[in-house]
């Protein structure tokens, strides 16, 4: 080999001496791939899928496998549904849902379900738990500080769907409710009935306290 490459003069061994590199930077781009952070890979060697997910970082590959990256990290859907009460009153809900997909069930989504597994798997499931859990309550809890405990059921309903299916539901958040413009006024009208019969009392009991106070002093003032 030494004796071919001496056969060319100077100029042809830097050439070939060139051309070598570029081969061996080929080969290199060929065999590794580059994961970037909060994200796993899949290798998929001619329809043949790993059954592990490469980590984030720089990874060593046969030639000819093509690596699918999947996100990791937390995202967001959301969701606006018009969905029916326990009372039959239909109330406009703005849901968002935080999830994120499981690194170790990366391989197994990919076979299974595909690259676009929120449309396929959390979507529907999604639209579903809304319906079923608004369905479970009457409209005011949608509208009183009981919304939460409503947002931690969807939760739990929506998480026990799509967890054996390799996906973690984290929060769910009820961004806005709309109900009926009558159920509306008159969970107000309620609500400042309430606020009016607390400073009723409060006044109440001051007058009740100013009076005791006037008896005792005048008791004492008496002895």
């Amino acid at each position: 080999m030494v004796r071919i490459f001496d056969r060319f003069p100077g100029p042809g061994r830097a050439v070939i001496a060139l051309l070598g590199l570029v081969l061996l930077l080929v080969l290199l781009s060929l065999c590794l791939t580059v994961i970037p952070a909060g994200h796993v890979g899949v290798k998929d060697f001619f329809g043949r899928a790993s059954d592990d997910a490469l980590q984030p970082g720089i990874n060593v590959v046969v030639p000819g496998t093509r690596v699918v990256p999947f996100s990791v990290q937390t995202r967001e859907m959301k969701e606006s549904a018009a969905v029916p009460t326990s009372e039959g009153l239909i109330v406009t809900l703005d849901v968002s849902l935080l999830f994120r997909l499981k690194p170790s069930e990366a391989a197994r989504v990919y076979k299974t379900v595909g690259r676009h597994f929120e449309a396929v798997v959390i979507e529907p499931q999604l639209r579903s738990v809304i319906r079923d859990v608004t369905a479970e309550d009457e409209a005011k809890f949608l509208y009183s500080a009981s919304r939460e405990l409503v947002a931690q059921n969807m939760l739990k309903h929506i998480d026990r769907l799509v967890s054996p299916r390799g996906i973690e539901a984290e929060q769910v958040l009820l961004r806005a409710v709309q109900l009926p413009q009558l159920l509306t006024t008159a969970i107000q009208e309620k609500l400042q009935a309430e606020q009016q019969a607390q400073r009723m009392r409060f006044v109440l009991d001051r007058e009740r306290q100013e009076a005791e106070r006037k008896r005792v002093e005048g008791q004492g003032i008496a002895d």
